[in-house]
């Protein structure tokens, strides 16, 4: 275990012994997995305004990215002139080129804390009790990979767990091309049209990767994996849902999270100067 998180992982591990603890006359065996599942409930939601955050800054990413693709092709043999046009693009929405990053760059430390306890056979020097528990009689310190085989009782408890993650990793990816389609609509009075296609296999890869990852860790490291993905879906949903209503798709899709007039492009502005020009014509 990294000594940088060692005091943060050991905190960890005693609040999550301690809420077994308390589940424990309730719950029986089941205990430790609702601690963990609570634990992680918890620590998601006191981080829920970076994730909120970090799905603005990606939604103006989406909704900027035709007036990005439009100043590449205008600009892309000028670099230093595409830079300053970029930078004034970013400026007029009150965003930067980092403002999803940022956001979960943060919450790293916090995630990587839960994660190593789940995963560690040793907290402070001391064997690590939370992989001692079970789930259906399934050591949490069990990996996959080590088990009897996929027929047998522990392989049907990860495959469980298996199944589940890859159902949250359709309705997540779903959900992304949704709210990508919904904040791309934003964005379509930019000069040059959004890149048509759906997604390339790479795309409809990745997603799953979490699944892959859970085959080599602990059972009680693939239970926080399954419940942090959950939590990230409805942080999701509660996103498209709010941004599809009243305020629209634009009203949170800023840095700022405040409704911003959309830049027109030079194809609009040049439409609009005409308009206006006509009035004073005719009265002539």
């Amino acid at each position: 275990m990294f000594s940088f998180f060692g005091v943060p992982v050991d905190a960890a591990y005693h609040l999550v012994s301690g809420l077994t603890g308390v589940f424990t006359p309730v719950l029986g065996a089941l205990a430790a997995v609702a601690a963990i599942v609570v634990f992680t409930m918890a620590v998601r939601l006191l981080l829920m305004p970076l994730s909120l955050r970090a799905l603005r800054g990606q939604a103006v990413q989406a909704r900027l990215a035709p007036h990005l693709q439009a100043l590449r092709q205008r600009y892309g043999r000028q670099p230093e002139r595409l830079q300053r046009e970029m930078t004034a693009l970013y400026k007029r929405e009150g965003t930067s080129m980092f403002a999803g990053f940022a956001p979960l760059l943060l919450q790293w430390p916090f995630l990587s804390v839960m994660y190593l306890l789940f995963r560690s056979p040793q907290v402070g020097g001391t064997a690590n009790t939370l992989l001692s528990q079970d789930l259906f009689g399934v050591p949490l310190g069990m990996h996959w990979l080590s088990g009897a085989g996929p027929a047998s009782a522990p392989g049907v408890v990860f495959l469980g767990v298996f199944a589940l993650l890859a159902g949250l990793c359709w309705l997540s990816a779903r959900l992304g091309r949704r709210m990508a389609a919904q904040a791309a609509r934003g964005g379509r009075d930019a000069a040059a049209p959004a890149a048509a296609g759906g997604p390339g296999l790479l795309a409809r890869v990745l997603p799953y990767l979490t699944v892959v990852f859970a085959a080599f860790v602990p059972l009680a490291a693939g239970i926080y994996l399954l419940t942090s993905m959950a939590w990230s879906l409805a942080e999701r949903a509660f996103y498209s849902r709010r941004a599809a209503s009243g305020k629209g798709w634009t009203a949170l899709s800023t840095d700022r999270g405040v409704l911003r007039p959309e830049v027109p492009s030079g194809a609009a502005q040049l439409t609009q100067s005409r308009a206006r020009r006509r009035p004073a014509a005719s009265g002539k």
